[in-house]
């Protein structure tokens, strides 16, 4: 599965939809209030491309009541969540929204794998899929970096989840296929490195990074059926 974060219009949305990612992701509600779309904006796009294509909300949200009205509002059935919730909100959003996906972020740092491992199993009961991506330790910034993190944690945490994983962290058309090949999550995510130099998507990338995931999960399925048979 592929998803595309950081839409900024209906048009890019469109074209986006158009070069065949899955999921799209509209970050809204952010700790610096820096949103590139309005939630009015997103709420017309989501309404728009949704059902064959899922509008994801990514938020640093933490409050389950929050999270579950916000969802409504903005008629998603998916949100991703890069705060820090406490496992006992995760359980509490899944008592009271039962049918909301919840994606949840592990941000992956120079040393920290065990304390990832804990979230991991602290949390895993209560979120259908974790993400995890980048840090920036010169800005603070969980996400939305253009850094690469260490693959081999992310490949760590694929084989020790009981829940499928999503990579993001700095990939783009070029790298896509060797992150798949090394970790093999079960969805990737691009955001900065798809955009051209104005922030805007670029068609050329979007289809390419498309193309080139989906290139490589075939691979994977082929070598697992080959292992299988």
């Amino acid at each position: 599965m592929v998803q595309v974060a950081g839409i900024i219009d209906r048009a890019e949305a469109d074209m986006i939809v158009g070069e065949g990612a899955d999921w799209l992701g509209f970050a809204l509600r952010l700790p610096a209030k820096n949103e590139d779309i309005s939630e009015k904006d997103a709420a017309a796009i989501i309404e728009a491309i949704q059902p064959e294509h899922k509008g994801v909300i990514i938020t640093y949200l933490t409050d389950a009541d929050e999270i579950k009205a916000f969802c409504a509002e903005l008629g998603v059935s998916a949100i991703q969540l890069h705060g820090d919730v406490p496992s006992g909100e995760l359980r509490r959003l899944r008592a009271i929204a039962p049918d909301l996906y919840v994606l949840k972020s592990l941000v992956v740092k120079a040393d920290n794998i065990d304390e990832l491992t804990k979230v991991v199993e602290h949390s895993a009961e209560w979120v259908d899929m974790f993400i995890t991506d980048s840090f920036d330790p010169a800005t603070g910034a969980k996400g939305a970096t253009g850094l690469v993190h260490d693959w081999d944690v992310s490949a760590e945490l694929v084989r020790l989840s009981p829940r499928p994983l999503m990579l993001a962290g700095g990939l783009n058309p070029e790298n896509v296929a060797a992150a798949i090949e090394r970790v093999r999550p079960a969805a990737v995510d691009a955001h900065t490195g798809l955009e051209d130099a104005t922030g805007r998507k670029d068609r050329i990338k979007v289809r390419t990074f498309v193309r080139e995931a989906r290139a490589a999960f075939a691979r994977i399925a082929g070598e697992e059926e080959g292992r299988a048979g």
